[in-house]
């Protein structure tokens, strides 16, 4: 019982992990598409969630965020993909 059990939350994992992937894909997607709609609603949701309280990250941290260019660039790509090699290539240390 306890592998069959096992086996599906291991299942609905890697949906999920799917989902957040494709999800995220999307966004990049959209947010290069239409950068400048973008950024206005980055803008707005940051403003309602200080007033909620809510502090935002940046990636050091710290909540002085600024914001970053979601523009494609050629320069910017990556070089290698080590390490995400056999049966798990595409989990990234566990990253959605």
């Amino acid at each position: 019982m306890n592998e069959k059990r096992l086996k599906a939350a291991a299942g609905q994992a890697v949906s999920y992990r799917n989902y957040r992937r494709a999800r995220d894909r999307a966004l990049t997607k959209l947010a290069t598409a239409h950068f400048e709609q973008y950024k206005e609603l980055l803008e707005k949701e940051k403003a309602f969630d200080e007033q909620m309280g809510k502090k935002w990250l940046d990636i050091n941290g710290t909540t002085a965020a600024s914001l970053v260019d979601t523009r494609s660039d050629s320069s910017s790509a990556p070089t290698s993909k080590a390490g995400n090699q056999g049966e798990n290539a595409s989990d990234n240390g566990g990253e959605a």
